[in-house]
């Protein structure tokens, strides 16, 4: 599962760091805001590993999941509106040290629902201002297909760490995450 992880990593577009595919130009057709929704989580390494660790903590409370994306959503919206949220890119770096230092303290144990809930509700708040940044400038509808499409895909990135959690036995793999996530955010804090 580690040298699973490992070689996804290595093969992300590390030289870009690039959040979205339109090269920095917002998506200006409902095509471009689409393609930009599908990329953008993947492509973006820092959301990436959030949404990986993400799913690895919630298999055990899939609400949390619900409470991240609506919260996402949220803040997508406050952002399209002209709502700032401070220090966006720091807090999303935070929250992926925290998700991976939370794998490596809980390992295979989930902490308790009540918790996960409000914490990545919070969480996604900040994710989906940043993440909005993508599409911020572009008409409503291209606007409205960008937000669907990043749904979906945050939504399937996050399910699919749930499930890969319940086939795993023992703490080291979630451990082995955690310690990637706190990387990987720690170099985004840094940036």
């Amino acid at each position: 599962m580690i040298r699973v992880f490992a070689a996804l990593v290595l093969m992300l577009p590390f030289p870009a760091l690039a959040h979205h595919p339109s090269g920095g130009l917002p998506p200006a057709s409902l095509w471009e805001g689409i393609a930009s929704g599908i990329a953008h989580p993947i492509l973006g390494l820092d959301h990436l590993a959030f949404l990986l660790a993400a799913g690895l903590l919630l298999s055990a409370a899939p609400r949390a999941l619900i409470a991240f994306l609506g919260a996402a959503l949220g803040g997508a919206l406050l952002h399209r509106a002209g709502w700032g949220l401070g220090p966006v890119e720091v807090v999303v770096a935070a929250s992926v040290i925290v998700a991976g230092a939370v794998l490596v303290v809980a390992g295979r144990a989930r902490p308790a629902a009540a918790l996960l809930i409000p914490a990545f509700a919070l969480a996604g708040l900040f994710h989906g201002h940043a993440l909005a940044e993508a599409a911020v400038a572009s008409p409503a509808l291209v606007f409205a297909g960008y937000l669907a499409m990043l749904t979906v895909m945050q939504t399937g990135i996050a399910l699919g760490a749930m499930v890969v959690a319940r086939c795993i036995t023992g703490a080291l793999p979630f451990r082995a995450a955690g310690f990637a996530a706190m990387a990987i955010g720690i170099v985004f804090l840094a940036a």
